[in-house]
């Protein structure tokens, strides 16, 4: 249920709606350009969400705002209330979520300053709830391809257009941290051939696909985590120099991007539950069906 900071009129539930949901992480704690904003706040089974969700239009498109850690950066990764912060997208009618999130680097070709857009995840995460279901129901959804084709294509295309380095492809590795990796740690995940590291977007990525969200992930490269001889060690303030660097050309691809995703869906996120619901639909408790309604009430009356 959303409803307006600042009251609860019909009126403003009805316009708390939005396409295209924006997920910033460290270093985008604010979206420039969005025009006729206003804050609300969005109340879920699962609790509330990071932060209020700024809902404005930027391309002549409506979209949706999220600080992933709040607004100050207050929450750490593991705090994250990720599945509210999903679910809330979902209640708005968000269809899209482009997440932008800050990572190290584990190869010498991907620069701090240069962006990449990740076609794969790796899981290394471990105190995490990474799943809508259970309390009486089961789906195991696909996720051999953890990103939306259709809106990565959109994100590496608005880099190029904006002339910022892109790489089209590679597997982001999620930690649990908030510690950075030991170097021990950093040298077997460069020979396991992982390409960046991050301590979020995995949980996001596993909870859109239940939520028949697109999803994809514009990792801004900061650092090259500690593995490099000329960056031993990695240091809070050394990465924010760079995030606020790349702060500005995220806010450019975003824009673009929005501007030229196409109005419809070519891809089948959108009907990713449409064989991974596997309990009798008849057994399934009220409370249940009741706290997933906004992912699963198309399936289940």
């Amino acid at each position: 249920m959303a409803t307006k900071k600042t009251g609860k009129s019909k009126r403003a539930k009805s316009d708390a709606r939005a396409a295209i949901g924006i997920i910033g992480g460290s270093g985008l704690y604010s979206m420039a350009g969005l025009t006729n904003t206003r804050e609300i706040r969005v109340k879920t089974p699962f609790g509330d969400p990071s932060e209020t969700i700024v809902l404005g239009t930027l391309e002549g498109k409506r979209v949706a705002f999220l600080a992933r850690h709040g607004r100050g950066h207050r929450i750490l990764p593991s705090e994250i209330n990720y599945r509210a912060n999903v679910y809330a997208m979902k209640l708005l009618g968000v269809e899209r979520i482009i997440s932008v999130s800050a990572v190290g680097s584990l190869t010498e070709d991907l620069r701090p300053g240069e962006f990449l857009v990740p076609d794969q995840f790796f899981d290394r995460t471990k105190n995490r709830i990474c799943t809508f279901f259970g309390e009486g129901i089961v789906a195991h959804v696909a996720f051999a391809h953890p990103t939306c084709g259709q809106v990565s294509d959109v994100l590496a295309d608005a880099c190029v257009h904006e002339a910022i380095m892109v790489h089209r492809r590679g597997t982001y590795l999620c930690i649990e941290g908030p510690q950075f990796s030991t170097l021990s740690e950093a040298e077997v995940h460069r020979q396991l051939r992982f390409q960046v590291i991050g301590m979020t977007n995995v949980t996001e990525a596993r909870l859109a696909r239940e939520a028949e969200i697109c999803y994809a992930t514009i990792a801004m490269i900061t650092d090259y985590d500690c593995w490099h001889p000329q960056h031993e060690s990695v240091t809070a303030s050394q990465i924010i120099a760079t995030l606020n660097q790349n702060a500005e050309n995220a806010q450019k691809v975003l824009r673009t991007a929005v501007r030229e995703l196409p109005a419809t869906r070519s891809c089948k996120c959108g009907s990713a539950l449409g064989h991974a619901l596997v309990t009798d639909f008849s057994i399934v408790p009220k409370a249940t069906k009741k706290r997933l309604a906004a992912i699963i009430g198309k399936y289940i009356s």
